[in-house]
């Protein structure tokens, strides 16, 4: 089996480092410090479960790889768009493509009988264009679980969790959703098949709806937000909210809000990706978490009029950080 890593960063690493010592024909693709860390030492993972070290042949160009069997990506979904250039050479007809990410995917409705199969969610793909480079077909959905960070180039450090749940969106338990599993699970991973993902989905999406905007509106940690009433009341508004979306589109998880806001109060002074995203100056991957809960909720006819407003404030704050992003590129590209 053959597997290509694109974006290899903190989870997209820490997977591929587990695959290869699991005996898989792993390449990790990559770039900058961390891919030359990566091909002159390999990759180093830190754990509390036991560090341990792996040598996969890494590359920022695709086409070094060439075609495989399944593609993990590792990258943020406001990125899926653009990646069909680096896609193109990993791919053969019956390549999937896991997509390891937070919130509604692409695909949501792909395989989903009833009113609104195969429909198209806006927000996280505007006008087909992630679609157009990942037909939902390929899709594998995967929800991560395990928290990584990448301490240095080269080297991941393992926080905690180790699975990484994946299932087919017409819930099907099918031979490639296993043979994925097995190599995961021979690599040190828990990588249960769910024939009904969605659920992990919404599961997770409880925590990530909340606390990642209001981390990057009130630039706060997750205990903070927890500590303070009116914040707390906030999460637990926007939890119930988003739990009457998930009902009406015949999702019911099987988690309380209050066991959410324990789990997240326990992972201490953590600020969110949302938030370190913001710190560092870049774009604010929302739409999959936050504004495509929205659409759905209009196309299910659900109000969500607290999601409405943390949806607008944002977005407003995502429009000023991603035009700052981008006016560095502008002038780097010249003019007069």
């Amino acid at each position: 089996m053959k597997v290509a890593v694109l974006g290899a960063g903190a989870i997209g690493a820490y997977v591929g480092a587990s695959l290869h010592r699991a005996g898989v024909e792993v390449s990790l693709i990559a770039r900058g410090a961390h891919l030359q860390a990566i091909r002159e030492s390999g990759v180093r993972v830190e754990s509390p479960r036991g560090d341990f070290s792996a040598r996969p042949f890494a590359t920022d160009d695709p086409a070094e790889v060439g075609p495989v069997d399944h593609v993990f990506l590792g990258l943020k979904a406001n990125q899926y768009a653009a990646a069909g250039p680096l896609l193109d050479p990993l791919l053969k007809d019956d390549t999937s493509l896991i997509a390891a990410q937070n919130g509604i995917p692409w695909w949501y409705f792909h395989g989903v009988p009833g009113p609104f199969e195969g429909k198209r969610i806006d927000s996280v793909d505007p006008g087909g264009a992630v679609s157009a480079v990942m037909p939902p077909e390929r899709a594998i959905g995967c929800v991560v679980y395990a928290a990584t960070e990448i301490a240095a180039p080269g080297v991941i450090r393992h926080l905690e969790g180790t699975r990484l749940s994946i299932g087919e969106p017409d819930g099907t338990i099918s031979r490639r959703c296993t043979e994925f599993s097995q190599a995961m699970i021979a690599g040190g991973l828990k990588c249960p098949v769910e024939a009904d993902l969605r659920n992990d989905i919404w599961v997770k999406l409880m925590g990530n709806i909340a606390f990642n905007p209001i981390s990057a509106l009130a630039r706060a940690t997750m205990a903070a937000i927890c500590r303070h009433g009116d914040t707390r009341a906030l999460v637990v508004e926007m939890m119930r909210e988003t739990l009457d979306v998930a009902a009406a589109l015949g999702v019911h998880p099987d988690v309380s809000i209050e066991r959410r806001l324990a789990g997240a109060e326990r992972t201490g002074e953590h600020k969110t990706s949302t938030l370190q995203d913001l710190e560092k100056g870049k774009p604010l991957e929302l739409d999959a978490l936050l504004k495509a809960v929205v659409e759905l909720a209009e196309l299910a006819e659900v109000a969500v009029p607290t999601l409405r407003v943390v949806n607008a404030l944002t977005d407003l704050l995502n429009t000023g950080v991603s035009a700052t992003a981008a006016a560095p590129a502008a002038a780097a590209g010249g003019g007069r």
